[in-house]
């Protein structure tokens, strides 16, 4: 199957039963590449991202000749590997050094593509700040890796806060010397406020009544999905209906604003995928863990072999692992295939009508998972073709997620995963894995934490952020 703007597509092996047109990006990359391999008319590639403080992310691959028949598929394979990598490592500025031809398409594609300009702002403008290039380079003048990875939390001494930030609830639990002596979830919907004094004053009510509980506060640690850069909040979902001038002027300082309501005391802000994957870290007592969590979007965390957390984005959601020319579309950056309408409750909703399931438009995605849930409980099979179709999508993603990221755990959790649902998907992607990449199969464990373990471990590893 070709489509895709000219790339050879590949069918796998086991088709989602609720999606026949799923084409793995994967397993179509690995085709590519393999002809690559088997061809003399080829020429290299490489990319470098650059991102704050001057650290680099490389890749180096190959592309065929023009006038290879293959050459069709350059682009699109191109383009797809930088939006994964833009959304999984970060940059404002791409180094390209390969045939100029293609350089001009892909610098094109960030002018005056809909979807590359999205690209371009939320990365320029919006997280590191500066303006989005994509640079020309001999092979020889583009930048090396220099990447950097740090220790994030695990700091368990005092009277700390947890907090974490999600689209439907917020929780907040008081910690001393790593024990949980008080969790607290409280349901709230941030998305349509357009005031961010709302949010200043939701947020301080969960922390103060978690400091009820302490004898004092020595600390704050908090998650929520979004990218934050030193407490400050760069692009957050949370926020979406506040206008660009009170995001920039109340929302970007807005943790900064309630750490001076607690006289200033440490206090700490991650991505929520980060902390998700060192409370895994800290369960497991092993490192070498990607989490993923499959809740309103799909929110993902990485602690390296040697136990840090590094700097790159790991906003997974927004890369892409289909590339069927028909998939879904993402309502947000408008691209298709990506994370987020595969491991979400969204993925969930758009499956509903594929299985038979009766779908009303006007139901929120949320009620649309209960529904599916309470079927599911019931025995009902287009429930388990919903899941078992999601599992398919999982095996397959960690294949690939597996070619940018060195992981012997897989920690998957969110809503999507409670209940025998969520044990269908696990079951479903170790078929693949056995079946299609048995070398991955071999050398990886899935963890999937227990109710206290989500609750208190997640609570635990946001107040373990700061040092004291």
């Amino acid at each position: 199957m070709s489509g895709n703007h000219g790339l050879r597509l590949a069918k796998p092996r086991t088709q989602p039963v609720l999606d026949a047109q799923f084409r793995p990006a994967v397993l179509t990359n690995r085709r590519y590449r393999e002809r690559i391999s088997d061809s003399p008319d080829t020429a290299s590639v490489s990319i470098a991202l650059e991102r704050q403080d001057g650290l680099i992310s490389r890749y180096d691959t190959r592309v065929f000749n023009e006038g290879h028949d293959g050459s069709a598929g350059n682009f699109r394979y191109i383009e797809r590997l930088i939006k994964f990598l833009l959304w999984a490592r970060g940059g404002y500025r791409i180094h390209f050094a390969g045939p100029e031809s293609l350089y001009k398409q892909v610098q094109r594609h960030y002018v005056s593509s809909p979807t590359g300009t999205f690209d371009a702002e939320i990365m320029g403008n919006r997280i590191y700040e500066k303006p989005f290039d994509v640079i020309y380079a001999a092979t020889a003048d583009v930048p090396a890796n220099n990447e950097t990875a740090a220790p994030l939390g695990r700091h368990l001494d005092g009277c700390r806060i947890g907090f974490d930030l999600g689209a439907s609830d917020r929780k907040a639990a008081a910690v001393i010397d790593g024990k949980v002596v008080f969790s607290e979830e409280v349901v709230w919907d941030p998305k349509p406020q357009t005031d961010p004094d709302w949010h200043f004053r939701e947020i301080m009510n969960s922390l103060e009544r978690a400091a009820k509980h302490l004898p004092r506060v020595d600390a704050i640690g908090g998650s929520s999905a979004g990218v934050y850069v030193n407490n400050r909040v760069q692009v957050a979902s949370l926020f979406r209906s506040m206008s660009s001038q009170d995001f920039e002027t109340a929302i970007k300082p807005l943790f900064l604003r309630i750490q001076d309501a607690w006289d200033g005391i440490p206090f700490v802000l991650v991505n929520d995928g980060e902390v998700t994957a060192l409370a895994g870290s800290m369960a497991l007592n092993d490192n070498a863990v990607l989490g993923i969590a499959m809740g309103s979007s799909e929110a993902a965390g990485y602690v390296t072999p040697d136990g840090n957390i590094t700097s790159w984005l790991n906003e997974l959601a927004f890369a892409p692992v289909d590339y069927n020319p028909q998939a879904p579309v993402d309502e947000w950056s408008g691209d298709k295939g990506c994370g987020v309408n595969y491991f979400s409750q969204q993925s969930v909703a758009r499956l509903m009508a594929p299985a038979g399931i009766e779908d009303d438009p006007n139901m929120p995605v949320p009620k649309k998972l209960v529904k599916v849930q309470q079927l599911m409980g019931k025995g009902d099979e287009r429930a388990a073709q919903i899941y078992e179709t999601i599992g398919t999508y999982l095996g397959y993603t960690i294949a690939h997620y597996s070619e940018f990221y060195d992981f012997r755990y897989l920690l998957v959790l969110g809503r999507v995963t409670t209940g025998a649902g969520g044990d269908m998907i696990i079951a479903q992607a170790k078929n693949i894995l056995k079946d299609e990449f048995p070398e991955i199969s071999r050398n990886l464990t899935f963890h999937i934490p227990d109710e206290k373990e989500k609750r208190h471990g997640q609570a635990i590893a946001a107040a373990s952020l700061p040092l004291i």
